[in-house]
């Protein structure tokens, strides 16, 4: 039987998975679909009905609404929300939330 070695520096799944997306500068559109899956399961079925484009570019997160009376009351809990995906994403990724 032939002895194993073991590397001196293991990481784990998600280290390397990080790292990947980081080298390979594809944590743009990770993230991107890390925002639109939490804004659709963390606000709820009914918020996602009247939502029609979520974009994030540069920190700032665009979500189109088709309610103008939605669009009012989101904008008063602006923090929160972002706050909320940050969290549910891990990382601060969204700095400013537009609503269109």
């Amino acid at each position: 039987m032939k002895n194993k070695t073991r590397f001196s520096e293991e990481k784990s799944l998600k280290d390397l998975l990080q790292d990947f997306k980081k080298n390979d500068k594809l944590s743009k559109g990770f993230n991107q679909l890390a925002i639109e899956d939490a804004w659709h399961n963390e606000l709820g079925p009914a918020i996602k009905n009247y939502t029609q484009s979520i974009q994030l570019n540069r920190g700032k997160l665009f979500v189109k609404l088709n309610s103008s009376t939605l669009r009012e009351e989101l904008s008063y809990g602006k923090q929160k929300i972002i706050d909320m995906l940050n969290e549910k994403v891990g990382e601060a990724v969204v700095k400013e939330l537009i609503l269109i």
